[in-house]
């Protein structure tokens, strides 16, 4: 029996590793965001910034563990078999739930997740030892403790409130003092900016870093909470001359501030949420060793865990090894950067990619926000606005190549979200890391001015996203940790086993998915150098080389589907289709997000360039999107008749299709070289082809019509789909020929005239 605990005990710490890589991974975001969306310097030097802020505050962690312990349940009245199934629950759910917010990219908070996992496998137990229970004394009070739950649930609102409208009012301020030029106002602001920012982070490290540190005696802890005002006017008048020194040796002070910023909350992060990754393992640890120790043979059934109400004493080699394992999570993990990236984009000052669509939800926001606007408008001198929108002025913006938002808007995200988080603290208001650090950077974008009329409607969705994931993160862990605490109560160690195997299974193949998520999107460097470039011609030759790109990969999709579609339906290969169907829906949603690219760089170039080019860039594009949807309108059809198991094609009708297929490919394969070599001298000849194929085809489906009439019923359903198959096709010969135009006159200085062969009218379009 103590040999398959022991196993259990085991296999919960190596939980704690996985737990420790997706938690870190999901958690990079709260203090790395701000030095990586303003480049403040390398990505490898902010990394290392805050791994060494992880590893400190890991090692330094101490006393954070109890919650685990007796934080959410009262261990007296639940038995060492009970508490078990409790903490393997909590462990399988937290490990899959993080790596699912990973995947996804999206910020969540470890802290939420472990209480209501606690919470829910506690409530579903207190549930079924009170019904159980012959004397009726039991109360769900005695069985958990609900305070928690609720104090959780309170500072969901308050971080989110809280932080998004301090966040806006700071940064609204900061930009006044500032500008977007911010290097022109700082002969003395810099100094008191910089004394109030390293002041502050300094009293976060203290108060919310170290307070928890082995070496903070009561003595020490005491002194400090006595001597805070004087502490803090102290450090604020010396930090002060300090950083007016270094401005006058030219040394930029807003990037000590964010790599200061980065390692603080680096600090307090690993120090304080280190509990939410090997909390529950060594629970776990505690309560095997106690039954080992004390159980003299009592039954797991009825030996009550009495020993985890006493403080957690955790061993310095766990704090350690925790540490290097957060270290390497940070260095290592690409789901962080995912996390990362979801984070900075919402708060981007330029437009770029919009990582999510619009929700009717944001499109009302932004109509009420766009009243109040034009109220306002109204209101305010003409003389004050003017005064205003010239400290708004994005021309002068300085920012880092590459970087998303100045060091301005990164050192007040950074300093106001740990006096944030020491308010919270100070009040007994479980503000969390996460929400506060998020919030804030939406606010400071939102005073920006970066959701701009464009992209406002995708930033608010993408906001109102990770927020209600945070909500939805509460009441799946609740569920699922009571639903997977249930069925281990009741199946003992099989369903622990069960549930052992199926967390690893999901992990494997969430990994597996990922990777493959990420190569089929892959980096799209080409728009990352049209968007920071500022030269427009610059622009221009990169936005060629995109559209190229994109018209290329379309047309060579567009051919091997085409092939697996008539494939497919030739030899009823139903796997085939419905492979071919779905990969068709994904490149649909992706062409939608490159031209939505496209658009943001053809808006970036010079005016005469983009009014003579637009035509010839909708056309392509809208090319490409036809040729979706006219490989949706096959492949659909030939799915449903081979699903049906109906009448096969007749061998006659199979050498015809393939003899136009062979015929379509060629013409296909020889417009996608013109395109991307960029060589259009054999395009009239690929033109002419063409249009020979459109009668070819023409003329077989007038032959194929003649057939249907005189051929036998039961063949009928083959012979309509298969009609459709050369209409469809013959419809494929017209777009791609319209794209093969486009791209000519898109990549060429060249532009015909009207009366010209090549123009294109309404008819041929």
């Amino acid at each position: 029996m103590e040999t398959i605990y022991l196993g259990i005990v085991i296999f919960l710490f190596m939980l704690a590793v996985f737990d420790l890589l997706v938690g870190v991974s999901n958690d990079a975001v709260n203090f790395m965001n701000s030095a990586v969306g303003a480049k403040v310097a390398n990505f490898k030097t902010i990394t290392i910034v805050a791994a060494i802020g992880v590893f400190i505050g890991a090692i330094l962690s101490n006393g954070m563990m109890d919650i685990a312990r007796h934080g959410i349940f009262q261990p007296v009245n639940f038995s060492f078999y009970e508490i078990m199934c409790i903490l393997l629950a909590v462990m399988v759910t937290d490990v899959v739930l993080l790596d699912v917010f990973n995947t996804l990219g999206l910020p969540t908070s470890t802290t939420v997740s472990m209480v209501f996992e606690l919470l829910g496998g506690t409530f579903i137990l207190a549930l079924l030892k009170i019904m159980g229970d012959e004397t009726g004394l039991l109360t769900l009070g005695d069985m958990m403790n609900t305070e928690k739950a609720l104090s959780v649930i309170m500072g969901i609102f308050l971080s989110v409130a809280i932080a998004f409208i301090v966040g806006t009012f700071v940064q609204y301020i900061s930009r006044i003092i500032f500008g977007f030029n911010y290097k022109k106002h700082l002969s003395w602001t810099i100094g008191i900016f910089g004394g109030i920012a390293v002041t502050s982070l300094l009293y976060f490290i203290l108060i919310k870093g170290l307070k928890s540190a082995p070496f903070m005696t009561d003595a020490s802890k005491g002194w400090i909470e006595e001597n805070t005002t004087l502490l803090m006017t102290a450090c604020f008048i010396g930090f002060t001359v300090l950083m007016q020194i270094l401005h006058w040796c030219k040394i930029n002070v807003f990037k000590i501030i964010v790599l200061l910023g980065t390692f603080s909350l680096a600090l307090a992060f690993a120090g304080n949420d280190l509990v939410n990754f090997i909390g529950v393992p060594l629970a776990g640890f505690s309560a095997y060793t106690d039954y080992v120790a004390n159980s003299n043979g009592t039954d797991i059934h009825h030996f009550m865990m009495s020993s985890l109400m006493s403080s957690a004493k955790t061993p310095a080699i766990f704090l350690f090894l925790s540490g290097i394992i957060m270290v390497y999570a940070l260095a290592t993990s690409k789901k962080a950067k995912n996390v990362i990236k979801t984070s900075v984009d919402l708060a981007r000052q330029e437009e770029g990619d919009e990582m999510f669509g619009s929700s009717a939800l944001a499109r009302t926001i932004v109509r009420r926000a766009t009243s109040i606007n034009e109220f306002l408008v109204k209101v305010i001198p003409a003389g004050v606005r003017r005064w205003i929108d010239s400290r708004f002025n994005k021309d002068e913006i300085i920012l880092e190549n590459g970087a998303a938002f100045d060091l301005v808007r990164a050192s007040v995200n950074l300093v106001l979200s740990g006096l944030l988080i020491i308010i919270g603290t100070t009040m007994k208001l479980p503000l969390s890391t996460t929400y506060v650090t998020f919030i804030v950077a939406m606010g400071s974008s939102l005073a920006d001015r970066a959701w701009t009329r464009e992209s406002a409607v995708y930033r608010i969705t993408g906001m109102l996203s990770v927020i209600g994931g945070w909500f939805i993160t509460a009441f799946v862990a609740f569920i699922v940790c009571a639903l997977v605490t249930f069925i281990m109560f009741y199946t003992s160690f099989v369903g622990m086993v069960i549930f052992i195997g199926v967390a690893v299974f999901l992990l494997i193949r969430s990994n597996i998915k990922y990777k493959q998520k990420e190569q089929a999107e892959g980096q799209d460097d080409i728009f990352k150098r049209m968007m920071s470039s500022k030269d427009k011609n610059e622009v221009l030759s990169l936005l060629r080389q995109h559209v190229k790109e994109t018209l290329t990969s379309y047309i060579g999709f567009t051919e091997k589907a085409y092939i697996q579609i008539t494939d497919g339906f030739i030899n009823e290969d139903l796997k085939s289709l419905r492979k071919a169907v779905n990969a068709t829906d994904d490149q649909r949603k992706m062409l939608k997000k490159r031209r939505r690219k496209e658009i943001l760089g053809l808006r970036r170039i010079p005016i005469t360039t983009a009014i003579e080019k637009n035509t010839w860039f909708h056309l392509g594009s809208n090319s490409c999107e036809q040729m979706m949807y006219c490989l949706k309108r096959i492949g659909e059809p030939c799915k449903e008749h081979v699903d049906n198991n109906f009448n096969p094609l007749t061998p006659e009708r199979k050498t015809e299709l393939q003899g136009v297929r062979q015929e379509l490919c060629k013409l296909m394969e020889r417009t996608q070289s013109a395109i991307e070599n960029n060589t259009y001298d054999d395009a009239d000849d690929i033109l002419k082809k063409g249009d020979e194929l459109k009668n070819t085809i023409s003329a077989l489906r007038k032959q194929q019509m003649n057939r249907m009439q005189e051929s036998d019923s039961n063949r009928l359903k083959v012979s309509m789909v298969y009609l459709n198959i050369l209409q469809e096709t013959q419809e494929l010969v017209s777009i791609w020929r319209h794209l093969l135009r486009a791209s000519r006159f898109f990549q060429g200085d060249y532009v015909p005239q009207e009366g010209h062969p090549e123009m294109l009218t309404e008819h041929t379009i």
